[in-house]
């Protein structure tokens, strides 16, 4: 089997994974656009148990996966709440110095939905339940929106 994509090309996905949360939320920087994925898929990350989360890792791609469990001591889940919630949650990363935008759960999600095939993502989140499904959702992009340029 050849080398899959992901471990041969893991800086150059990381790159546009993050090109695509900074574009979203309208930010030059690399770092808040890290921040925004850590804190998101933290909030995310802290819904799930520990099954569910690594199943959810597994479909993501090298750089985003360790990011996902970078940190994680694992603790039973907490409720599934609204994004407004998941955005405080995000937020509360290093609250002293954190510059996320208030689009960051949109803009990682974004990310992640150009980074994944769709069928990946959907079953990924199909096995832990509808308010996995919610918390990814995308409203107001078309498909071609959401189509990668260079995959």
């Amino acid at each position: 089997m050849p080398m899959p994509w992901t471990y041969r090309h893991p800086e150059k996905e990381w790159r546009l994974f993050l090109d695509d949360i900074r574009e979203v939320m309208g930010t030059p920087s690399s770092n808040v656009a890290y921040s925004a994925a850590e804190g998101v898929f933290g909030a995310f990350r802290s819904r799930l148990d520990v099954v569910q989360a690594l199943g959810f890792a597994q479909v993501l791609p090298a750089v985003p996966r360790a990011l996902f469990v970078q940190g994680w001591e694992p603790a039973p889940p907490v409720p599934w709440a609204d994004r407004r919630t998941y955005l405080a949650e995000a937020k509360a990363l290093r609250a002293d110095h954190n510059f996320i935008a208030d689009t960051a759960v949109e803009a990682v999600s974004y990310a992640l939905n150009r980074a994944l095939r769709p069928d990946v993502l959907a079953k990924a989140l199909a096995r832990i339940g509808p308010e996995a499904e919610a918390f990814w959702r995308l409203t107001g992009y078309s498909e071609a929106d959401l189509t990668p340029g260079i995959r």
